[in-house]
């Protein structure tokens, strides 16, 4: 049974820092590239940094480059977001997600923690 579960969140004041954990099971988490998405309330999910499997290679969304760092560690099967610099606009439900592509394509959603950045 494959799970996406992500902690880390809560409540912080603006300038402070997170880090969000997304612990995976059932699937070859190392072939996977992972991926941090935010919803805010009454917005679209957005993607707010990815990282591939192999090369390790990552991306950000403008609105977070040089404050976030995406990471894995393959032999615990965690995707880490290391946020620091919080803006009350960081505010919003984080998820995990796993995808692959290939012969056979696979997408796996976490259950969303939620991050407050608020004073």
């Amino acid at each position: 049974q494959v799970q996406l579960v992500e902690s880390g969140g809560g409540l912080v004041q603006p300038g402070g820092s997170l880090r969000l954990s997304c612990a995976a099971s059932g699937f070859a988490f190392s072939s996977y590239t992972m991926s941090w998405y935010r919803q805010a309330q009454g917005k679209e999910r957005e993607l707010v940094a990815a990282i591939t499997s192999v090369a390790g290679s990552t991306n950000y969304a403008d609105s977070v480059k040089g404050r976030f760092t995406i990471s894995r560690d393959n032999a615990k099967n965690t995707v880490y977001l290391q946020m620091k610099g919080l803006k009350p606009e960081d505010t919003a439900v984080y998820y995990c997600k796993a995808s692959i592509r290939g012969l056979i394509s696979s997408v796996y959603w976490g259950q969303g923690t939620q991050v407050t950045v608020s004073s």
